[in-house]
């Protein structure tokens, strides 16, 4: 399997562009995927510095209903028309972040070929997408800052519109998320209740950026969530809204387990 980080919050390849966004592209035996595009039509530019031709694409995933993960969508679009394209029915409401706005661009639902999905989706033997993420173990405290508006008013997001994707290559599982909000312990606790094992490989932001230092009881729970990721034998790759203080705490204890991702940086296995 291929990988390539087409848009994240900082540049791995002095040829791409970096913006507060992720986008992830992917080669399976079966697929050229897409998971989100970024805040802007950007990452367009660094498929092209990396070859990557996006007129291949035949999937395109939405992790969850905010711009940064889907500001690239229409854009998308234009240049591939015929990509099936999978989100949540919920991440197309109305979400905020205080009093800004930082949900997707209505036109989005009206394209063609999109599935508005109500919870877990099997796409093919390769491809499956889950949501339905109810644990809050380690939760992280900017969570509390986003807010679903419903009838004019602002409720604590439960974040039901984001949704994961498990590729199967052979018994090798890669699972792919974008910024984790559910939280990833939670998140590989509800992969491990579907698929009874460990993924090899997990790609997701892990929503640990903050404004400002850390309290004791957050880097007591970041450094807590590294040591348990660190007894699954798996490989982490992370960036975005993860940020550079949460994965200096973080690697001491993962190790070669935990690796920085930037824009234009290209992984196979």
């Amino acid at each position: 399997m291929k990988l390539a980080i087409l848009m994240e919050d900082t540049c791995g390849n002095p040829q791409c562009r970096s913006e507060h966004g992720l986008s992830v592209y992917i080669e399976t035996n079966k697929h050229r995927l897409l998971v989100d595009t970024g805040a802007t039509d950007a990452f367009l530019e660094n498929a092209e510095v990396l070859g990557i031709d996006l007129k291949k694409v035949d999937t395109l995933i939405l992790s969850h209903g905010h711009y940064d993960h889907a500001g690239g969508i229409l854009a998308f679009r234009e240049v591939n028309p015929d990509a099936e394209i999978y989100m949540q029915r919920s991440a197309a409401e109305d979400y905020y972040h205080g009093e800004r706005y930082i949900g997707i661009d209505k036109r989005i639902t009206g394209l063609s070929r999109v599935h508005l999905l109500d919870g877990d989706w099997r796409i093919d033997e390769e491809l499956f997408l889950f949501s339905k993420i109810t644990g809050r173990k380690y939760f992280a405290k900017s969570n509390l800052l986003l807010s679903k508006r419903v009838d004019g008013k602002n409720k604590q997001d439960s974040f039901g519109h984001e949704q994961c994707l498990v590729i199967a290559q052979g018994q090798e599982h890669t699972l792919v998320s974008g910024c984790a909000h559910n939280g990833i312990l939670n998140i590989l606790s509800r992969y491990q209740e579907l698929f009874a094992d460990e993924p090899k490989t997990v790609v997701s932001g892990f929503h640990m950026m903050k404004k400002g230092a850390y309290t004791q009881e957050e880097t007591e729970m970041i450094q807590e969530t590294a040591k348990q990721l660190a007894r699954m034998d798996t490989v982490f790759y992370s960036g975005h809204c993860t940020g550079s203080p949460a994965m200096a705490l973080m690697a001491p204890i993962l190790q070669e387990k935990l690796i920085e991702i930037h824009s234009g940086m290209q992984i196979c296995g």
